[in-house]
């Protein structure tokens, strides 16, 4: 089990401490200490689609009608997308990058595309309700304004 978690180490490397093995799968796996050159793109575009595919297992599993519900596939699509990072990392790209991301907008047409949100169309309400909404704070607030003009021109009444 723990031999295959070697491939994620450019050149396949062994980590030398627990230490080691801990700052390659913090930053090498998470992206933040990848090489920047050697990026074999065609390489890469030869081992997404096994991502693709074993996504596509996954999803026959769930009913086609809740392909728009995310909490009936979250651990699937976690899958998927850690499938197409560990791949591009391999190869020695970044992830996303533009390849990737365009590998992963094609899955999410094949799956996803009837699932459009439904824009809330926005109403006012009737008059008989805005009018007292709009009424009762404007009132409110000039019968406050003139109890403190009052109250102040009486100042001397009340000390």
């Amino acid at each position: 089990m723990i031999e295959p978690l070697f491939q994620l180490f450019p050149g396949g490397s062994k980590p030398k401490t627990i230490s080691h093995y801990s700052f390659h799968i913090l930053f090498g796996h998470l992206g933040a200490c990848q090489r920047t050159s050697g990026c074999n793109e065609t390489l890469m575009l030869e081992r997404l689609p096994a991502c693709g595919k074993a996504f596509e297992e996954m999803m026959k599993k769930v009913d086609v009608k809740n392909w728009c519900n995310l909490t009936e596939f979250i651990t699937y699509y976690d899958n998927f997308t850690s499938c197409t990072e560990l791949e591009t990392n391999i190869v020695g790209c970044f992830w996303p990058n533009p390849l990737t991301e365009g590998f992963i907008t094609g899955v999410h047409r094949q799956f996803f595309s009837n699932c459009t949100s439904d824009k809330v169309h926005w109403e006012d309400p009737p008059d008989e309700i805005l009018i007292p909404l709009i009424l009762i704070p404007v009132l409110l607030t000039v019968g406050m304004a003139s109890l403190v003009v009052w109250c102040s021109k009486r100042n001397d009444v009340l000390v």
